[in-house]
């Protein structure tokens, strides 16, 4: 397994040298990848009609493409996977564009992480449409990497026109986009546009019979699944090297390729804690 790290989103404050040192620091430990969180808005709990949900406005989320913009300046090897970025709440085009230029940046260090979301105050803030975020997510996808190949298209979907235009530049290798989600419907969708997917759960039993219907769709499509990856992730937090160990030997067992490890919501620390939390976990797993 490829063995990452996911930035410690509402931990990591906005010191742009700290962010840095973050971002090499793992790096130089042989953090293969990282995985940035997306959320544009948090809802205010005291709105009218109340909220709840796993976070609010009080919980920060660094946008992912101007975030690996600035990373990619000053890292050389690492890989920036957005995990997983709403994507119907976007505008497919500028989506196109900015991931284009983003892997122009970053000589192709892009992996797209796309997910449908779960907050509707995001969807309508950004006006957007909740009810057919589904539907879009699959005709994004088609018109994203037909803009990303691809000089000028005449393009009419359901839900999308381009009249004769493309963005340039375009990215000189393909941007991988992995899918985030478990429903039946997602899984599909992954399996037949997808280059790989991210778990919303543990190496449960559920989790392998996920991936086992992942492969079994693309065994049925003629689609190979050597190359298709699987993005599973860990917790610092309760956990020691045994307890690593084991989980990630549970992931590679049942088919994870990826593994990256959550040092967040551990008790408050700084840059260096983060980064001596990833050497811990890495040399707990080394052998993987």
């Amino acid at each position: 397994m490829e063995v990452g790290v996911v930035l410690p989103h509402n931990e990591i404050g906005t010191d742009p040298h700290a962010i840095i040192r973050y971002a090499q620091g793992a790096e130089a430990l042989g953090a293969t990848h990282l995985l940035l969180y997306d959320h544009v808005l948090g809802a205010d709990p005291n709105r009218e009609g109340g909220f709840t949900g796993p976070y609010d406005k009080g919980v920060a989320f660094h946008e992912p493409f101007t975030t690996f913009a600035f990373l990619a300046a000053v890292t050389r090897t690492i890989e920036f996977v957005s995990a997983v970025m709403i994507l119907p709440q976007r505008q497919t085009a500028l989506v196109a564009k900015q991931a284009a230029e983003v892997a122009v940046l970053s000589n192709n260090r892009l992996t797209l992480g796309i997910g449908t979301g779960w907050n509707k105050v995001e969807y309508d803030a950004l006006n957007e449409d909740f009810t057919n975020r589904g539907k879009r997510q699959e005709e994004q996808v088609d018109l994203l990497r037909r803009l990303w190949l691809e000089e000028s298209l005449d393009y009419r979907g359901a839900y999308h026109r381009v009249p004769r235009a493309g963005i340039n530049p375009r990215p000189s290798q393909p941007i991988p986009i992995w899918f985030g989600g478990g429903a039946p419907i997602l899984l599909e969708r992954c399996a037949r546009l997808g280059e790989g997917w991210f778990p919303l759960m543990g190496p449960t039993p559920d989790a392998a019979l996920a991936i086992d219907t992942l492969r079994t769709h693309r065994q049925a499509l003629g689609l190979p699944w050597d190359g298709f990856g699987i993005q599973a992730q860990a917790q610092y937090a309760g956990g020691n090297p045994d307890r690593w160990q084991r989980h990630a030997d549970k992931w590679r067992k049942i088919g994870a390729t990826h593994m990256a490890i959550a040092t967040h919501n551990a008790g408050h620390t700084d840059v260096d804690g983060h980064l001596a939390r990833i050497e811990e976990y890495f040399s707990a797993i080394e052998s993987y």
